[in-house]
């Protein structure tokens, strides 16, 4: 899951940063509010962690010309202001949830698990496909009721693929969701992770699209 920091604070920035992709979310970090709206013009993400004190442009400025933009990403708002007055105008322009430094990094880890799984409709916490049981929290899986282990990149793959049952994921949608910015990606390592997937989960639940991408079927009724 690829998520947006933005927070011009570099101490609390890498230890969110560390403590999330710890959690097993892919986070890319900006630190003003104009690279941040270059970010989310240029590219997807599950989700935005959005501080207020920013240089450039305030959280609050980005935040509205995002909606205005017609962006629907969730927003998570992190910030050291407790006036409900402050609160109130953040959800007001768009938050989707506010956090108050200091703030615990699992409670964070689990509003933001909270925050994708509502934006796409879903109200289990865990994603079932059949007999195959994918537990985001736990980063998880079971398979007819047994444990398989996964590499965090073979889960991570899994769940975006379950999470898009009935629609093709391009190498390209794919590649930008598993890695964030500067982290070196081999030219088969996607090739490799659904080759794994498939010899601990089966052959037939990953399809081949040539030429385009990457299937799991509409889970079974």
């Amino acid at each position: 899951m690829r998520i947006l920091l933005v927070e011009d604070d570099r101490l609390l920035g890498d230890g969110v940063q560390a403590g999330l992709t710890g959690s097993g979310f892919t986070v890319d970090w900006v630190r003003d509010g104009d690279a941040a709206l270059a970010a989310l013009a240029a590219e997807s993400f599950a989700a935005v962690l959005l501080d207020l004190g920013l240089p450039k442009r305030d959280g609050l400025s980005v935040l509205s010309s995002l909606r205005s933009a017609g962006n629907p990403v969730p927003v998570l708002v992190l910030t050291a202001r407790d006036q409900v007055s402050d609160k109130i105008r953040g959800l007001d322009l768009g938050a989707d949830d506010y956090v108050i430094k200091p703030f615990d990094l699992d409670e964070l880890a689990a509003r933001l698990r909270a925050l994708v799984r509502r934006s796409q409709g879903r109200a289990d916490a865990c994603l079932r496909y059949g007999e195959l049981v994918l537990d985001p929290a736990g980063r998880t899986v079971k398979l007819k009721g047994e444990p398989v282990i996964l590499t965090g990149k073979e889960f991570d793959l899994l769940r975006m693929l379950l999470d898009a049952a009935g629609r093709v994921l391009t190498r390209r949608v794919l590649e930008e969701q598993l890695y964030a910015w500067g982290e070196a990606v081999e030219s088969n390592a996607l090739e490799v992770h659904i080759h794994h997937l498939r010899r601990k989960l089966g052959s037939e639940l990953i399809r081949t699209v040539r030429g385009v991408g990457y299937l799991v079927d509409e889970a079974p009724r």
